[in-house]
Order: C-alpha cells, then sequence, then structure tokens
C-alpha cells in the first residue's frame, strides 16, 4: 500500500467578522488530500482533511517541504506494524525530518493538515467513521457516539453592531437546539461589551451557558478590570484572557478570579502545554483547556497532550478543542472528551457540521459516513471538487 498522490489548495472563509484583535475577512485554510492506491468501487481511497479555522493557508510550507518529504519517503516507512494501514504519527516524523525543535507556528498546522488526512484514509479502509478509528488507536470503546456542543458567535460584524443583532443570532441558534454559547469581548469598551452579556444572557437564560473569548486581547491590568466586572455574572468560562504565551497573566488572573478560565487553542506542541500546566496557576477543578490537533501537528501530538493534562491532574472532560468543525466533533467522541464547539452560522465553508449530524439535547453526533464524513458537507463540495481536479 502507498500513496500515489497529494493535493492542496487554499479556501477562503466566507463572511466578514473580527473578533477583538484580528478581521477573518482575508483568511485562508488549507484542505488537502492524500490519494493511495486502493480502490473501492472502482476509484482510488482518498483522504481528505484541514488544519484549523481562524488562521492562514500554509501553501508555500506544503508543497516546498511537506508534501515532497512524504512522497519521496520509502512506502513502507509510512505504514503500521501491520502494513494495513498508514501510521499518522510515523508520517509526522518522516514531514519533520531535518526540521530544527521549537518554532511551533505554521509549521505545525500545515503538517497537521496532512497527519490527519491520514486518520482520514485510515477510517476509509476501514470503512468506519474516523471517531471508531481515533479511538481504537487510543485503547478505547466508544460507548455513547456523541459530544456535547455550544454555538460560538458573537462576534464583531462591524456597523450596524449591537445588542439586540447578538439577541437575534443566539435567539437562532436556541431555536436549532442549542443551548449552551459562546460570544466575544474585548473589541468594545468595557460598559459595552457588559451590555452584549447581559444581552447574551436574556436568550442563554443564566451564565453557566454562555462563555466569553477575548482572544488574547487583555494586558494584566484590563484582564483584572474585565476579570472583576464579569465575576457577578458566574460565566461558563473567561477564555483566552492574554497573550497564550504569557503564562504568568494567566496565574495572576487564576489568583483573583474564581471562576473557569479556559485556554490552550494557540499552543501548537507539547512542550508549549507542558509550559502551560508548569505555570499558568490553571485549576484542575475548574479550568477548560482548548488544544486543537488541526493547528498542533495533528491528532498523534494531541494524543500526547492528552497524557500531560491527566498526569496534571485534569480530567479529559476539561478538554474541548477550539474549532467547530466535523474534524473535531470526531476527535472528542472518538477520545471521550469534555465537548466540542460548534460554528452553525460562522466561518463557512469548515465551520458547523453536515446536515447528517443531529442535534438534540445540546449534543452532537457524528454521521456513520467513513472517515471525518466532509463529503457529506455541502458547503465543502465545491472546494473538494476543486482539489480532486488538481
Amino acid at each position: 500500500m502507498r500513496i500515489t498522490a497529494i493535493r492542496e489548495v487554499s479556501v477562503p472563509l466566507q463572511g466578514n467578522l473580527s473578533n477583538s484583535l484580528v478581521s477573518f475577512a482575508e483568511h485562508t485554510v488549507s484542505l488537502v488530500a492524500i490519494e493511495c492506491d486502493v480502490r473501492r468501487q472502482g476509484r482510488p481511497l482518498v483522504g481528505y482533511a484541514f488544519d484549523s479555522i481562524g488562521r492562514y493557508a500554509q501553501p508555500g510550507l506544503l508543497r516546498e517541504r511537506f508534501i515532497p518529504r512524504l512522497l519521496a519517503a520509502a512506502p513502507a516507512s509510512l505504514l503500521d506494524d501491520s502494513g494495513m494501514a498508514f501510521d499518522p504519527a510515523r508520517a509526522c516524523a518522516v514531514m519533520l525530518r531535518n526540521e530544527k525543535p521549537g518554532g511551533h507556528g505554521d509549521r505545525a498546522a500545515a503538517i497537521a493538515a496532512l497527519e490527519l488526512a491520514f486518520w482520514d484514509l485510515n477510517a476509509k479502509l476501514n470503512d468506519e467513521p474516523a471517531f471508531h478509528t481515533i479511538a481504537r488507536r487510543a485503547g478505547r470503546t466508544v460507548r455513547h457516539a456523541r459530544a456535547p456542543v455550544y454555538a460560538a458567535g458573537g462576534y464583531y460584524y462591524g456597523s450596524g453592531d449591537g445588542c439586540e443583532r447578538l439577541r437575534q443570532e443566539f435567539q437562532g441558534y436556541q431555536d436549532r437546539g442549542f443551548s449552551k454559547f459562546k460570544m466575544k469581548v474585548g473589541g468594545a469598551p468595557l460598559a459595552e461589551d457588559l451590555a452584549r452579556i447581559e444581552a447574551a444572557l436574556e436568550v442563554a437564560g443564566e451564565g453557566s451557558r454562555l462563555a466569553v473569548d477575548a482572544n488574547g486581547r487583555f494586558e494584566t491590568a484590563a484582564a483584572l478590570r474585565y476579570a472583576q466586572a464579569i465575576a457577578p455574572y458566574a460565566l461558563r468560562w473567561f477564555e483566552e484572557i492574554g497573550d497564550p504565551l504569557d503564562y504568568a497573566l494567566n496565574q495572576r488572573v487564576a489568583q483573583d478570579y474564581a471562576g473557569p478560565i479556559a485556554t490552550g487553542e494557540n499552543l501548537f506542541s507539547l512542550a508549549d502545554v507542558n509550559n502551560l500546566l508548569r505555570y499558568a496557576g490553571l485549576r484542575p477543578d475548574r479550568d477548560i483547556l482548548q488544544m486543537d490537533a488541526g493547528l498542533s501537528y495533528g491528532l498523534s501530538e494531541y494524543l500526547r497532550m492528552i497524557q500531560a493534562v491527566e498526569a496534571a491532574g485534569f480530567d479529559r472532560r476539561s478538554m474541548h478543542p477550539h474549532g467547530g468543525h466535523l474534524i473535531n466533533l470526531h476527535i472528542a467522541v472518538g477520545l471521550g472528551l469534555g465537548g466540542c464547539e460548534a460554528y452553525p452560522g460562522v466561518f463557512q465553508p469548515f465551520g458547523g457540521y453536515s446536515p447528517q449530524c443531529a442535534l438534540s439535547g445540546g449534543e452532537v453526533g457524528p454521521s456513520d459516513a467513513p472517515g471525518f464524513g466532509l463529503e457529506q458537507k455541502p458547503e465543502l463540495a465545491a472546494a473538494i471538487e476543486a482539489l480532486d481536479r488538481r
């Protein structure tokens, strides 16, 4: 068994929205396909995946370094011991050859897209949904093929932004079956953000159903002001308060703010996660970890992160992967995590789930399609078709 082709394409995100720091209007995502020589119904099996949402595609890194390394590798070096499936960890090691340690940025996301495509391909070789393949590799059995999910929205949409629009947005999510929500803060004056939080709570009903995300906006003094101001709302969590590598800031806020803190989505390696666990003052009884396999070398590295998190005293149910899409839904279900994000109204064509993924009781279950089921998502059809033509 061997790879016969690898393709990539950069796909722009749709829509014009912003968080407290960046506009997503120019952001793109790397969509990749790995084709092998196994054929089903007269067609070669293809594994599809992408890196994540909210950054930029990595076409140069993929074309110049990582795809050529995979294509040049001895076919057996990419297979597991049985020779009947690909080994994503071995593929990652091939891609990292001659790379210096550190520098965990776009490189980590480019490799992740390809590593995740091997998981999709393996699941298709087994003719099963990816969450089963993931669970088996982790030595687990899936007993509940669903994951708790929350609707992420409440962005700054430019002119016409206001509390009424926020209420209408969250009411629309609630009408679709979501019972928990997340919104952005830090992109407006504190008084305005507090009014927006109160508008969202009119729909959410109570603080335990609403999280807020500052996207790394605050320095220490501003972080403490916001923490003090939002404390009476008893919110679900306060996310990405300051720079993701400013562990001292996170520790300082954790000393004063009794509510849950969420962080980790902008850490791209096990080494960074270990430093977070050592120095950021996180509290295993309440805080949330949001590392994203699509930004951090793929699922093989993410599995090592879980081991570190559990060794530090956290339950894996404290882990809620960033990025509301099908790949992380399969990861959350397969690994028994606490839940995952959903983008029901934003970040198309990648955000949200396919129509076959039913939402009920605040939970979503993957479909029974082999792999991640990306081919079932109507919004992705044109991008996958364009990728297949390359």
